[in-house]
């Protein structure tokens, strides 16, 4: 069940919200919600969901007062766990049929079902197991507490990845009101809208154009894919994000920005402070930190980079594009750690910029492709090296009206004109019948949003979701 679905919007969300807001135990309904909506996509893995659940618990309990010593050794125990859990549903075929081939093995396997949401639950439980260890939290004493954290619907199979330390007071203690309600729903319906409205729409172009066969892809053909997936992606996750903070201040929980208008960056290392915040910066304090961070030398520094960016690439999917895709963005922030940055500071804010979308852009060609074979292919077709006949595959096959809209409407959102136009307004809103105005607007437009959002479902559109491969 995805937050874009009519099942979700008009059934589950509705009827969970009026429980939620009367019934006196909110972690019980919100735990029971979490686990019907868990068993509603993933019905044989709840089990393994639940398991983890009371592993984690377990191992928090047994740090809580322990020594050193066996504090230590509990937390190595409890991470290596946690992480032989992802590794055995969504890293074992990779390893056979990619991996060990290359070392002269052979191993036979099943393919192995990845379970909906085993990258960011599994993240979350390793940040409270980590959390506890260097008491930025005390061990969570109530297993309803725990498990309402580690199964949270709202965020459970795209994020953001909430830390624990974060997020423990308001699991025992939280208020709901009109004013976080109000906020809540404004929230989650920009997402809506960012999902169904731009993500999905130019989704349809991006698939067609990736099923193309190798070598038939033309430049202008391949160059639209590429600028349709960068605004699909972003609009895709962004999307789910902001519907799951918007539902998480609607039941009164403060879950963590996971976006921060990304595309507005002057560098890779700018993009990855404002891109999946809540993924880089897990990665920061509990990966590059602990290997040394900046702290050992420029080389060991560099060498860090790289490897944490192997190990993101890797989180997001059991395949060598992905490798490849986190290869591209450690070597370009290795790049400007060099000294390009340096020189990149100095030059016109636009070439910044323009650099900064092309490198990233380059990168989600290999992040999208089905291999490095099709990757390769796309972009010896935009540098015109391609052997694709244009007359066969061209831009008027996919650049219908409602593609060109959601591209521009893609282009304008993701930079904050609009709520930087929207806070001027309110700025100078304050006699009279100006405040009434503005907030009139406000309703009004998300009113609208919601219709229309309401009649693109109704008629059927397309409507996947990427990070469900994830």
């Amino acid at each position: 069940m995805v937050f874009s679905s009519v099942t979700f919007l008009y059934y589950f969300l509705p009827i969970f919200l009026l429980l939620y807001w009367v019934l006196p135990a909110r972690n019980a309904v919100l735990l029971t919600a979490s686990l019907l909506f868990y068993t509603w996509g993933e019905q044989q893995y709840v089990a393994l969901l639940a398991g983890s659940i009371a592993m984690n618990y377990a191992f928090g309990i047994g740090m809580d007062g322990a020594g050193q010593a066996r504090a230590r050794t509990l937390l190595g125990l409890g991470v290596s766990l946690n992480l032989l859990l992802l590794a055995a549903f969504k890293y074992a075929n990779f390893f056979a049929d990619d991996v060990a081939p290359l070392f002269g093995l052979e191993v036979e396997l099943a393919p192995i079902h990845l379970p909906i949401g085993i990258s960011f639950y599994t993240f979350q439980a390793i940040s409270y197991l980590i959390d506890v260890r260097r008491g930025d939290a005390r061990a969570e004493r109530s297993v309803l507490a725990l498990a309402t954290y580690i199964s949270m619907f709202p965020q459970l199979v795209a994020g953001p990845i909430v830390r624990f330390a974060s997020i423990q007071q308001e699991l025992h203690e939280r208020t709901v009101d009109a004013r976080k309600v109000e906020h809540g729903i404004r929230t989650f319906v920009v997402g809506l809208a960012q999902k169904v409205l731009v993500a999905n729409v130019v989704a349809v172009p991006v698939d067609a154009i990736y099923a193309i066969p190798a070598g038939e892809v033309t430049a202008s053909v391949a160059w639209l894919g590429m600028i349709a997936y960068v605004i699909q992606i972003y609009f895709d996750f962004a999307g789910y994000s902001n519907m799951a903070i918007g539902i998480g201040l609607m039941l009164g929980l403060h879950l963590p920005v996971n976006f921060n208008y990304p595309y507005i960056s002057q560098s890779i290392t700018e993009m990855w402070r404002r891109w999946h915040i809540s993924l880089s910066t897990w990665f920061r304090d509990y990966v590059y930190i602990p290997l040394g961070g900046n702290r050992r030398g420029r080389a060991r520094t560099y060498a860090n980079l790289v490897a944490v960016f192997l190990l993101c690439g890797l989180w997001h999917g059991a395949a060598w594009t992905f490798v490849a895709w986190g290869a591209w963005n450690g070597a370009f922030l290795v790049l400007e750690r060099v000294g390009f940055g340096r020189v990149l500071a100095r030059l016109w804010r636009p070439l910044r910029h323009l650099y900064t979308m092309l490198v990233w852009s380059f990168g989600f060609v290999i992040f999208r492709a089905e291999s490095i074979g099709q990757a390769a292919e796309f972009f010896l077709a935009m540098v015109g090296a391609g052997t694709g006949d244009p007359a066969l595959h061209h831009l008027g096959l996919h650049l219908r009206a409602n593609v060109v809209l959601a591209l521009l409407a893609g282009v304008v959102g993701s930079t904050p004109v609009l709520p930087a136009t929207g806070s001027w307004l309110a700025a100078h809103a304050r006699e009279g019948a100006a405040p009434s105005l503005v907030r009139g607007a406000v309703v009004a437009s998300v009113t609208v949003l919601l219709l229309l959002v309401g009649m693109s479902l109704a008629a059927g559109t397309h409507n996947p979701f990427i990070y469900f491969r994830f």
